[in-house]
């Protein structure tokens, strides 16, 4: 994006930062209308004990603003981010301050959210730990693990000499049922963070304010 190939290009980029949710963000992360939202995709970096980067890919039905500066993510309890979150957040030296306040012993920990929405590149630096409830049933019986992230810092990058046409994306199977039964799920999934992170933010949270 800073690519300096001809004239002027690194005076291309426009480059600002935020620690809310823009707009067209916080109305693609409200949880409402997931069919017309399939296909979007956000890369989650975390950070092992090892000091390797790890990316896990959420899609629009494991992930919820709750408000302008925090995000609620679901994951499958045995993926790698899941277990770095959750270890992190228990064993990690305390964190800088954050508009999450912690509950309890919780301790935080630091993850990166990249995506490309509506031609820019978006990456957001967070703050999460875990929500401690349990996700609901998923699947044969699954439960997700549910978090809560808020922004430290966020960046969105364009260019003027061109525009991104998409990131990771996906499509889902051509079986109108078994689509039908993808979102179903999604909205499920949703629904149940979204009951959780209100429920979170509403028992102490700083940020406690869901219609921010």
């Amino acid at each position: 994006m800073s690519s300096s190939a001809e004239p002027g290009a690194a005076r291309a980029l426009a480059q600002r930062t935020f620690d809310e949710w823009p707009p067209a963000v916080r109305a693609l992360l409200d949880g409402a209308s997931l069919a017309s939202k399939v296909g979007f995709t956000a890369s989650l970096i975390t950070c092992d004990a090892l000091g390797h980067l790890r990316t896990s890919l959420l899609g629009i039905g494991e992930l919820y603003a709750p408000n302008a500066r925090c995000l609620a993510l679901a994951l499958w309890p045995s993926s790698r981010a899941a277990r770095t979150l959750s270890s992190r957040a228990s064993s990690s030296p305390g964190q800088p301050a954050s508009p999450i306040k912690p509950h309890g012993d919780h301790r935080r920990a630091r993850a990166a959210l990249t995506f490309v929405h509506d031609g820019a590149f978006y990456q957001v630096q967070l703050t999460i730990e875990p929500l401690g409830d349990a996700g609901g049933d998923v699947g044969a019986g699954n439960a997700l693990a549910h978090f809560m992230a808020s922004i430290d810092a966020g960046e969105v990058q364009q260019v003027d000499y061109a525009r991104l046409t998409g990131g990771i994306a996906f499509e889902l199977a051509d079986d109108l049922s078994a689509r039908n039964a993808v979102i179903e799920r999604w909205e499920g999934q949703v629904e149940a963070l979204r009951q959780a992170a209100h429920a979170w933010l509403a028992a102490g949270s700083e940020t406690g304010d869901p219609s921010r």
